[in-house]
């Protein structure tokens, strides 16, 4: 159960697409393969094999875990750096620490987004905390990485820590969607993360046999991404479950449906729904940079490997 919710969606604001919305149609529908991230933590690579047409202006998202660690098992990542776009974690279930080389960081638990602006660069590590990994326990989570465009790419960094009961809740017509608007805005509703690629980022929980159809920006993309539960994605109700994304074509709403009929362990559709402008820009991305040419990417590396991207500090930052 995601830890952002309500009791009744109808006491929140409710969302529907305009009579006359143009239903954007289904592209494709992808499988996300499995991998594994960091010290070993698993994840499925949500964006694999989509062509960077449909994703711009991002770059990748995993989905981390879910995962029932056994004591001693929780696994984060090492120190590494970061150029050139912007990194969004969003945790429903656990705790990750996180800090870098500017000073940033914090502690995020289940509900909370961490927004992180690499810009011009910095060294940062991600890791459960101590009494997690003595413990042991749930973890699940996305990382969403999204691209900065040329003009913004050495801005200096920052970090935004939105957390959970800070996100903007709306409901479908009828209730059966809970809408929780991270970041940009949803038929005039503002989710707390402020983006310099406009984008719109929202986890809807529905429930077993509802739809909702949303308003949807006629400039951005339109991708979802199924974390759990099966359902299906458009007017002609193409099936998605469980680790699979949907691409949309051009239009001004979006369709999404849960199936009548859900596993145990999944009670509802979890669905999570991205789009953004297309920053139209050459892209040379390899490893932790992201930049506009082989050129800045080799710059990138030498920064890095001179020290100018930060240096490692000596105290970790506090566990709360």
């Amino acid at each position: 159960m995601p830890a952002v919710t309500v009791e009744n969606p109808l006491t929140l604001p409710r969302v529907t697409a305009p009579e006359g919305s143009v239903a954007r149609p289904v592209l494709a529908v992808t499988t996300a393969p499995g991998g594994f991230e960091g010290e070993g933590f698993p994840v499925r690579r949500a964006f694999a094999g989509i062509n960077y047409q449909h994703l711009d202006p991002f770059i990748m998202m995993d989905q981390m875990g879910e995962v029932e660690y056994a004591p001693g098992e929780p696994k984060g990542t090492p120190w590494h750096p970061h150029r050139g776009f912007e990194t969004v974690t969003y945790l429903i279930d656990g705790t990750f620490i996180h800090q870098d080389s500017h000073g940033g960081g914090g502690t995020i638990n289940d509900g909370d987004t961490q927004w992180m602006t690499a810009g011009s660069g910095l060294l940062h590590i991600e890791a459960p905390p101590e009494s997690l990994v003595v413990s042991g326990g749930l973890f699940h989570g996305l990382q969403l990485w999204v691209n900065l465009p040329a003009a913004d790419k050495m801005m200096a960094p920052r970090y935004q820590d939105i957390r959970g009961g800070e996100v903007q809740l709306l409901a479908s017509a009828d209730g059966g969607a809970l809408l929780r608007v991270i970041a940009g805005s949803l038929d005039g509703h503002e989710g707390p993360g402020v983006t310099h690629t406009p984008i719109t980022m929202i986890h809807a929980t529905v429930r077993p046999g509802a739809e909702v159809t949303l308003p949807w920006r006629e400039d951005f993309n339109g991708l979802a991404y199924v974390m759990a539960g099966r359902g299906s994605v458009g007017t002609d109700r193409r099936p998605v479950h469980t680790g699979q994304t949907a691409v949309f074509g051009a239009g001004s709403s979006l369709t999404v449906r849960a199936d009548e009929q859900q596993d145990a362990k999944s009670p509802d559709l979890e669905i999570v729904l991205l789009g953004g402008r297309p920053i139209r820009e050459p892209m040379a991305h390899y490893g932790p940079f992201v930049m506009n040419s082989r050129a800045e990417l080799q710059q990138a590396f030498d920064d890095y490997q001179a020290g100018r991207l930060g240096v490692i500090p000596t105290e970790r930052v506090p566990h709360t």
